[in-house]
């Protein structure tokens, strides 16, 4: 492997730092102001001419000025000599929208790949995607890795053992059953259903093998915590034990994570993917691991 310089962006200090360390690579920092109008000052403190550079920046919110960020910084890389540049982009803003749900939408996770590839970006390291298939049709090679055994294994340190994986609608199943290898429990799922104009999700409330066990429900993101309070509210009426719901990418909007306990949780559990009060699970293994290959 050639040596990589990092670079953590203002959105992923702590975690580019971290995986800086474990790889035992150079980092140059990034100075980084924000003018009085709101716009983005970005300035490299070291030589990047004919260096291989990892570019670590999250795009959680607020999402429109670290993508801005972001793409400042692969630009200007670009321009500053970088012979190869992987975006390492822990949360990938708008990778919700993964398609045209309605005519005349547009598709923003292939607007913001075609920015990145436009900037220079030779690759891109995404952590639980909201839709890994996508990525794989993308113009720019995108790798979608999954912290999902990361949170198990958490729980597992924990006593958690035998414990029920659950996942949030049936799409997520494969997220239930890879958390479940490590818990070594039953696996599920919450049916659940999205209005497409809306954007809201109920969830049918069927019958789980839940009864007097201790469960983990686990989601790629929770925003505002509506699914998940939804879903720990009927597990816990179902006569659950122990209740944990865990994400990967706390976004957490308003008092997401209050209303998640008010509802039965008994803990909220994040990587940081994006930085949280509950960001108690550091994705910079997964991260290292892919950059060595």
């Amino acid at each position: 492997m050639r040596v990589l310089i990092v670079v953590p962006g203002p959105a992923s200090v702590e975690l580019g730092g971290e995986v800086a360390a474990q790889l035992k690579a150079k980092v140059v920092p990034v100075e980084f102001k924000r003018f009085p109008d709101g716009e983005s000052y970005i300035r490299f403190d070291g030589d990047l001419r004919g260096e291989d550079v990892v570019i670590v920046q999250t795009t959680g919110p607020p999402q429109n000025e670290n993508m801005i960020q972001l793409l400042l910084m692969a630009d200007n890389a670009k321009d500053l000599g970088a012979r190869i540049i992987t975006v390492v982009m822990p949360y990938f803003a708008y990778a919700r929208q993964d398609t045209r749900f309605r005519p005349g939408e547009a598709f923003s996770a292939k607007t913001l790949i075609k920015l990145l590839q436009s900037c220079g970006a030779s690759k891109i390291l995404t952590v639980n995607s909201h839709n890994p298939k996508l990525l794989k049709t993308l113009s720019l090679p995108v790798e979608d890795l999954s912290a999902i055994s990361l949170l198990a294994e958490h729980f597992r340190k924990r006593g958690f053992k035998k414990a029920v994986s659950l996942s949030v609608g049936k799409k997520g199943l494969d997220t239930a059953v890879e958390a479940s290898k490590i818990l070594k429990g039953e696996c599920g799922y919450i049916p659940t259903q999205r209005d497409r104009i809306t954007g809201k999700v109920t969830i049918e409330k069927k019958p789980l093998p839940v009864k007097d066990k201790d469960i983990v429900i686990f989601d790629d993101i929770i925003s505002s915590g509506g699914t998940m309070i939804k879903s720990v509210a009927w597990v816990k009426e179902q006569g659950a034990r122990r209740v944990y719901a865990a994400c990967v990418h706390p976004l957490l909007i308003g008092d997401a994570k209050g209303k998640i306990l008010k509802a039965g949780a008994d803990g909220v559990v994040g990587t940081d993917t994006v930085s949280s009060s509950i960001s108690v699970v550091s994705v910079a293994p997964l991260i290292v691991k892919a950059l060595k290959k």
